[in-house]
Formats: structure tokens, sequence, C-alpha cells
């Protein structure tokens, strides 16, 4: 057979198992759908690498159709699976292409097979195989044999696999077992619950951000905390390893329009300092990013290399000429806005379709005049963040809600009452913010962490506050954004509805609306349910939404002189059975004047220019 022969069979095959996998899979349910879920490609699922922070040049995504079966808590693998679903939809999504619920006394079951590319089987690699997240406790089999466990539905982690991939097998089977107790459980959820309603939205169980299998040495670049001082120039940088070897060297180089401009080396783990003369800053009007190459040495030999990105800016408090404790982002005033963000997706719930549709609600955000975002009680996969850093735009970052149950007062200081965890709550509760925190670290648009959102789940307020800030002390921290106010931190966050309001002021402190507006308008065509749908007011059209928006702004402007810092404006879309985002929940309608918002925005954001 000649060889245009031979392609136009492969290509014929390729089309061929490309509209079987087609058939095998379409969207559930009659519920709402995005533009992008509408043309998903379940062959090209999620195409991008997932990581831009620590980034190799060989890997393989897994995203696709895997098996799945639901089966009661504790059982064994079952024998025969339910049916396939498209990873990486949670299995609640209409996008997964099953859309069940699974329920605190049922465990899902995943299964599929991988092969190794021949060019990774060299002697010295190890296979890695990474989740970008699981919600909530995973345990992973790979042929069957037991890797490891991860508890936590919003950060990843990586397992060697190395060692179960039997030599001359050319397939591997791949299992993972899921159990998510939502709302019966103390883990952080953020907004799901097992029945959703009002603002309460629906469960998501399972793989919900990629999977990919990558070769690496056996020691290889595990993490790069990055850490810019604008005051001196510098970068710290510091680079850890899967092994510490002292006899291995790191190399980090920081590269600006393709010239190498400060370069370092150190064993792995110590810092690494690196100056750069007169370097531009980062900031939302101009998000300069630059290049970092890092490399691992062992014997001088390069044994690993990732490329990664840093930025220079600095979060920091003053106290002004008024004696008004106020935010400032490279050393100047900078009043931030932005609006609530619940990242939630009517097709793929937790997940969007595309990385597209990911960075669309960014994009909006600044085309509307915002310079922030505040991240709700979810975190959203390493290219969210990325998609961030690249646009400019800052991030307030939510720690996920969870054991909820203790009273709130947020019109007093030292209000309410803390909750009392379980010893076995307060320490998951640690080890996930720590593993956020850490997620989130070397992105220079994330500039405050929120350990709380209101009173929910509130608990050991001046100690969580105090080991947030041990954790990261190069950004702020707002200790419980509309909850118990508590006098630690960096700031007080009040939240009024729906017109802005300052009925408490801290003068030792930043001062910040947390949360206002939640101005509804339902758009007939993009609502969730026909039941009641929920805002704290609703209008009848577009013109009347947006008067209503520019009178809050307008409230919003003389309270800037009197204290806030910031604000931030309930949402960006409509979410579930709540209607009052400035998009619909599938995108489709922007319900505001954006030239008038993005106007009164501006001119928010210039009483602290």
């Amino acid at each position: 057979m000649k060889k245009r022969q031979i392609l136009l069979c492969a290509s014929a095959l390729a089309l061929l198992l490309s509209n079987a996998a087609t058939a095998q899979w379409k969207p559930a349910g009659d519920k709402l759908k995005t533009v992008w879920g509408e043309q998903l490609n379940p062959n090209k699922v999620l195409p991008e690498y997932p990581r831009p922070l620590l980034e190799r040049g060989e890997w393989l995504n897994l995203n696709g159709l895997w098996d799945y079966a639901i089966a009661p808590a504790g059982a064994a693998e079952p024998t025969a699976f339910d049916g396939q679903i498209l990873v990486p939809f949670a299995i609640e999504s209409s996008l997964s292409g099953v859309q069940k619920e699974v329920g605190a006394d049922n465990e899902l079951w995943y299964k599929r097979e991988f092969s190794i590319p021949s060019t990774w089987k060299a002697k010295d690699k190890h296979i890695l195989l990474n989740f970008g997240a699981v919600d909530w406790k995973a345990d992973v089999f790979v042929n069957d044999i037991f890797v490891g466990t991860h508890k936590g539905g919003y950060t990843p982690f990586s397992l060697d696999i190395t060692s179960c991939l039997t030599a001359g097998r050319s397939k591997h089977k791949l299992v993972v077992r899921v159990w998510d107790p939502t709302d019966k459980g103390y883990q952080p959820r953020g907004k799901q619950v097992n029945k959703p309603e009002s603002i309460w939205y629906t469960s998501v169980t399972g793989i919900w951000q990629t999977v990919w299998l990558e070769p690496v040495s056996a020691n290889h670049v595990a993490s790069i905390k990055t850490v810019p001082d604008i005051d001196n120039s510098v970068l710290d940088i510091t680079v850890s390893t899967a092994v510490a070897n002292p006899t291995d060297i790191v190399e980090v180089m920081i590269i600006d329009k393709g010239k190498v401009v400060a370069s370092g080396k150190s064993i792995s783990g110590n810092k690494i300092r690196l100056h750069v003369d007169n370097p531009s800053l980062w900031s939302p009007s101009s998000p300069y990013l630059y290049d970092m190459k890092v490399k691992l040495y062992s014997q001088s030999a390069a044994i690993d290399e990732v490329r990664s990105y840093a930025a220079f800016r600095k979060i920091s408090t003053k106290r002004d000429a008024f004696g008004i404790v106020r935010m400032q982002l490279n050393n100047k005033d900078l009043f931030q806005y932005g609006p609530l963000d619940q990242g939630w997706w009517p097709d793929g719930l937790y997940t969007a379709p595309t990385d597209e549709a990911l960075a669309f609600d960014i994009k909006k955000t600044k085309e509307w005049g915002f310079n922030m975002i505040r991240k709700h009680v979810k975190v959203e996969p390493a290219r969210w963040y990325y998609h961030c850093d690249k646009e400019g735009i800052l991030v307030w970052q939510d720690m996920p809600s969870g054991d909820q149950g203790n009273s709130w007062e947020p019109n007093l200081y030292n209000g309410g009452a803390d909750k009392r965890r379980s010893v076995q709550s307060a320490d998951n509760y640690y080890r996930e913010w720590k593993e956020i925190i850490e997620f989130c670290f070397s992105n220079p648009s994330v500039v405050v962490w929120v350990p709380f959102n209101e009173a929910w789940g509130q608990f050991d307020t001046e100690k969580v506050a105090a080991w947030t800030a041990a954790c990261d002390p190069s950004r702020l921290v707002n200790p419980a954004s509309g909850g118990n106010h508590r006098p630690c931190g960096d700031m007080i966050d009040l939240h009024s509805y729906p017109q802005p309001n300052m009925y408490l002021a801290d003068p030792m402190r930043v001062n910040v609306l947390g949360e206002y507006g939640g101005i509804g308008l339902p758009l007939e065509g993009h609502l969730w349910w026909d039941k009641h749908n929920w805002g704290y007011v609703e209008f009848k059209n577009k013109e009347e939404l947006t008067t209503q928006y520019v009178k809050y702004a307008n409230t919003l402007k003389t309270l800037v002189k009197r204290g806030f810092s910031a604000a931030v404006y309930t949402q960006t879309t409509d979410v579930e059975g709540e209607i009052n985002g400035l998009m619909t929940y599938d995108r489709k309608e922007i319900k505001i004047n954006e030239a008038e918002v993005n106007r009164v925005n501006r001119n928010v954001i210039a009483e602290l220019e």
C-alpha cells in the first residue's frame, strides 16, 4: 500500500473513532447550555496544558470518555459499570453526559485504560499521574494497585505510578473511587447542597478538572514559589524538588522578551534572590509578566526543565493624609472594585466547558471597568488564575465554606459566636486552606485571602487570620467577609444589601464593602428553573437595572471618601435560582448597558487615584 493510501486510511479511521465517540456522548438533561457547551467536542475536552506556572513540554491528556458506576459506599469495585462519563465534568452536570446524583451513602467509580508513549519508556523516566481537582475524597488504583488517596475538592495532586506499570503491558488500567458527602460532611464545599434552593446550588461530585500524565526524572521540580519585592527590585524564588538531594542543583532564569535578565542557582528548597534592573510592575492597567525557566541538574546534566512566569507587584496598606488606612498596589492607593464571582456554569457546574469560556467572565469583568474579582467560596483551575494574571485583574480568594451552624451578628463588633468545630473538622480546614494558599501562592493576581464568608463555619477567627498571614506574609488577610467582626487581620468587611452602606468602621484597619447590590432581572429563556427565582431587588428591563446600578455606584463614591477602600458587587452572572447577575447564567445575555457601567465603575475607582 502506498504512503498516501496509508495516510488516508489512518485519517478515515481517526474520523470514524471520533464520530463513534461523539455518538456515545451527548449533554444530559434539558437545562440551560452555554454556546461553548453546545459546541463541545468530546474528543478534545480542555486540551490546554492545565498548569501554566509549572509547564512541561511532554504530557498526555486523559480527559474524555471514561466508564463510571455508582455503588454503595464500601463495596468492591463494580464488575459492570453503568455507562460512560465525559471527564472532567462532574457527574451531576449536563456535560458529563450523565447528570445523576451520588449522595453520601454511595461512591462514584471511574475506569479507563491508557498507554504510555514509546518515547517515555527510558529506564530513568518516572510517570506522574496528575489530577487538577477531585471532589472530595479520591482513591486511585493503577493496574489494581492502590497508589494513593487525596482529600480535598479544590486542589491538585500528583501520584508517581511508575512502579505500577508492568513491563511489556501495552495498556494500563486506571480506576478512581470518589466519596463526597456534600452538606452532610464537615469538609469545605462552598455553595453545594444536596437539595438546591435560593442561594444554594447543585452538588458537584468527582473529577472536575483535567487529568493528565507526564514523564519526569526520579528527581524533578515539584513546586515553584515566587515572592516579589518591588522596593528592592528583586524576586525571591524557592524551587522544591521531589527528592531533597543536596547534590542536585536548581537554576532559575528570568526572561524578558526573550532575553535573560537575571539568573541564579541553589540547592533544592533554598531561596534564590534575583535582581532585575528597573523592573516593569504588574497592575490591572499594565499586567506585565516575565517568563521564567527552571532547570534541575544532577552531576551537571539537566534532568528536568519547566517553564513558568513571574511578576513584580506589591499589595500593602498605608494610612492616608486623612488618617484612613488604605490598600495600596505598588505603593499607590488603589480602590479595588469588582464583582462577586461564583464560577458556576449551567452545563458544566464547577467546570467551564472550554478555556475560552473560562477566560470569558474575566475579560467581561475588565470590559465593565472593574479591576478586581472576589472568587466566592470556590477555587478555580490553575488556568483561571493564569488568565487573571495575563488580563490584569486583582483576585480576592475565598476559602470554600463548610461545617456551618454558628450564630451571626454582622452589625456588631465582636458580635456572634465562633463555631466549636471538632478536632477532625478543624484539622481538615487548616490542611485544605494551606493547600489552597500554596496552590495560588505564585499568582500575582491574587492579593487578598478570605478565610471565612459571613459566619459560615467561622471558628478560631483570630488564630485563623494570624495563621493565614504566617503562611503568606506577602498578601493581605480579610478574616471574615461580612461575618462576625474581630479585631484581627488587615481589614473589616461589611455586607450591605441592596444599597451600599457603611454602618461600622475600624480606624486600625482597611474598611471594605465585601458585598452589596444583588439587583435582579429574570429573563425568560435564560432561567434555571420555573419556580420563583431569587434576588434582593427585581427589575423589568436592562434600562431599569442599569439606572439602579449607577445610583448605587454613585452612593458608593461618597462612601469611598468616608473610608471604604474596596467594594464587591453581587454578582457576575446569574447562578441557578439567583437572577442577580450582570449576565444570564448561560452568558448569552448581558443585562446592563455596558458602556454606562464601565463609565461609572471607572469613576468610582478614580476616587482614590
